[in-house]
Parts: C-alpha cells; sequence; structure tokens
C-alpha cells in the first residue's frame, strides 16, 4: 500500500435525476485506504449512476446489457480496491483492467442510447463521468509508475 497525498481534484455530485457530475474539490488527507481515493469514490458513484439508469432498460436487457453494464461499472471500482492492497507492479495492472472495464462500459452505454435505453442527455452525462474517471485512472497510473522509478532497488540475494 503506496500512501498518496489528495490534491485538488474533483468528485462526482448527484443532479436531480440521480446521475452525477463532476465538480472541483480541495482534499489535503493522507490515503490511508482504497476508501480514500478519489478515483475509488467516483468509480463508487459511477457503479450507482449505472444500477439507477439501467432500471429503466427493457426486461429483455437484463441478461444482456444490463448485467454487462453493472458487472463492468463493479469491476472498475473492485480493481482499484483490489490493487490498492498489492505490490506497485499488480496495483498498476490492476488498473489497467480498471481502465479496461471503464471502455466496456463506455461502449455499452454509447451502444445503449442508440438503441434508445437511454436518453442523449443521459448518456452524455455518464460518458462525461467515465472520462473523468479515466482521466483519473490514466494520473494514478501516471504517479505510479513514477513513484516505482523513484525506489530503490534492492538487490537479489
Amino acid at each position: 500500500m503506496i500512501p498518496i497525498i489528495a490534491g485538488v481534484g474533483s468528485i462526482l455530485v448527484r443532479t436531480k435525476r440521480g446521475l452525477t457530475v463532476s465538480t472541483a474539490v480541495s482534499l489535503t488527507n493522507p490515503i490511508r485506504s482504497y476508501r480514500d481515493l478519489r478515483v475509488w469514490q467516483q468509480s463508487m458513484e459511477l457503479v450507482e449512476s449505472t444500477y439507477r439508469v439501467t432500471k429503466s432498460f427493457p426486461d429483455t436487457e437484463r441478461y444482456g446489457l444490463v448485467n454487462q453494464l453493472r458487472r463492468a461499472a463493479v469491476s472498475v471500482a473492485s480493481n482499484i480496491a483490489e490493487g490498492h492492497a498489492r505490490s506497485t507492479g499488480d496495483y498498476l495492472r490492476h488498473l489497467l483492467i480498471s481502465s479496461g472495464s471503464l471502455a466496456e462500459i463506455e461502449t455499452q452505454f454509447t451502444v445503449s442510447n442508440r438503441l434508445g435505453f437511454l436518453a442523449d442527455s443521459d448518456a452524455e452525462s455518464l460518458l462525461q463521468a467515465c472520462d473523468q474517471l479515466g482521466r483519473m485512472l490514466g494520473g494514478l497510473r501516471k504517479s505510479l509508475r513514477s513513484r516505482r522509478r523513484s525506489e530503490p532497488r534492492t538487490p537479489s540475494p
């Protein structure tokens, strides 16, 4: 586990329709748990938003897009949490898996919109949240790679 100091960033805030939008915040607390990571918090907001919007999808999609969207959204948050508890290299791999799941979500929201299951305004808001989360994941990966390069290497016996 790597302690990271959170700086100025953004989090998601619920709108009247139950969807989320990004807003700037300033955090200076040390990261003691994955729960303290803004990227994990934002991924959990995406899970909640995904569950909310997929409730209105047709019953015929219960085992199709609904299931895929929900599982992918949970995967993003879960991989951030699991990776945080592992070595830096494993953490980076788990963040890449989170990014892959996020790309799945973006594709599935686009498909849902094109099939008429998701309103344009909802799709736009959700895709913006995905984009913001993707940038945060990329920034965290960059920070971890930089930190890993600067760590002293211990020689093998």
